[in-house]
């Protein structure tokens, strides 16, 4: 969306434009040095608690017949599973070597059985986090939809929720199909192998050592997918559309969390790293739902975006230690919220009397 109005674009200028902060900044740079270190007991603990309980509750969601005990399996299965599959996030940020073998356990528990493999979001989402990306037409992670049409963010939902049919249409028809027709295996890389909400982003083909990753992890979930569809056959319609069901409210849930993780009112413009946290969202303690909603750190994401290489669990103490250090007046305070509906309606109203 282009703004038409100058009177907007001069506003929008002057939010990117918005001075780094540096006692924030200071601050920020000290936490990242004392809790840089992530826990390999807690992200294993944590990983597999998650996992064990998400698909042991949807094989109950699966086989129980009473209807009512089938959909709170599915409920749990699905807090638990949208749980683990958020360690995604922490893949993308972990230090080299901090976590061993931990990216291979979460491929086969997780990102495999979920058709979104770790290569999907690896080399996207640091992207983001690009000091000159940061909400501009190269952010993958980007959309200015608190600028855009109303029926935008209905749209951004629906498409969240088609998400399960979409995984196994890539993996199940175009994985094979690419590797016969070389112009859409360039297609497939380019524009249907990233976790990103920019139609306009385009990845390039990998390299190295990531490339060999890539390779497996896209074969494996070529044969999830299969495995899907060809289930009907052996076990009916049953277990491939609980499956569904539950893959996909997860993703209607993250989609939700995504909507939220910023205010969305940039366009283009190079922002400070003040203006960044300022355009992102925490929401702290006391309110509890954003734990199942914003699992593994991501309620704090305007602090992430402070310190991306701080590992999730320290989220929590690095913000109460600048809440305790920070002054009253700094901006940091301004980037915090009570919960996800006053965002939502935040967002709907701006897009309302902006993009109407």
């Amino acid at each position: 969306m282009t703004v038409h109005d100058p009177i907007l674009a001069a506003a929008q200028r002057a939010r990117a434009a918005i001075p780094d902060d540096t006692a924030m900044l200071r601050a920020a740079a000290e936490l990242a040095r004392d809790y840089a270190l992530a826990n390999p007991r807690i992200y294993w603990t944590d990983l597999l608690a998650s996992a064990l309980v998400g698909w042991s509750a949807l094989a109950g969601a699966i086989l129980v017949d009473n209807v009512a005990i089938a959909l709170a399996c599915g409920l749990v299965s699905m807090l638990a599973l949208y749980r683990a599959a958020s360690f995604i996030h922490e893949l993308t940020h972990v230090r080299k070597g901090a976590l061993p073998g931990f990216r291979l356990g979460w491929n086969l528990l997780v990102g495999l059985p979920l058709m979104i493999p770790s290569f999907m979001y690896e080399g996207v989402h640091t992207q983001h986090h690009a000091r000159t990306r940061y909400g501009t037409a190269d952010d993958p992670e980007y959309l200015p939809l608190a600028l855009m049409k109303p029926w935008s963010l209905p749209l951004f939902i629906l498409v969240a929720a088609l998400a399960p049919i979409g995984l196994i249409l890539r993996f199940g028809l175009l994985t094979p199909l690419s590797l016969l027709i070389p112009a859409l295996r360039r297609k497939v890389v380019a524009e249907f192998s990233a976790l990103s909400i920019n139609p306009a982003y385009r990845r390039r083909a990998p390299e190295g050592d990531f490339a060999r990753q890539w390779a497996a992890q896209e074969a494996g979930a070529c044969v999830v997918a299969l495995a899907l569809v060809g289930s009907v056959f052996a076990f009916g319609w049953k277990p491939l559309l609980v499956y569904m069901a539950v893959h996909s409210a997860m993703t209607v849930i993250n989609q939700l969390r995504t909507l939220v993780a910023h205010l969305w009112e940039n366009e283009g413009e190079a922002m400070t790293v003040t203006a960044q946290y300022l355009d992102s969202v925490n929401v702290p303690p006391p309110g509890t739902l954003p734990a199942l909603w914003a699992p593994v750190g991501l309620r704090y994401h305007a602090l992430h975006h402070l310190l991306p290489s701080v590992p999730y669990h320290a989220l929590g103490k690095a913000h109460a230690r600048l809440m305790d250090t920070l002054d009253m007046d700094s901006p940091y305070r301004k980037g915090n919220y009570a919960g996800m509906m006053p965002l939502v309606g935040k967002i709907a109203r701006s897009t309302m009397t902006r993009g109407a």
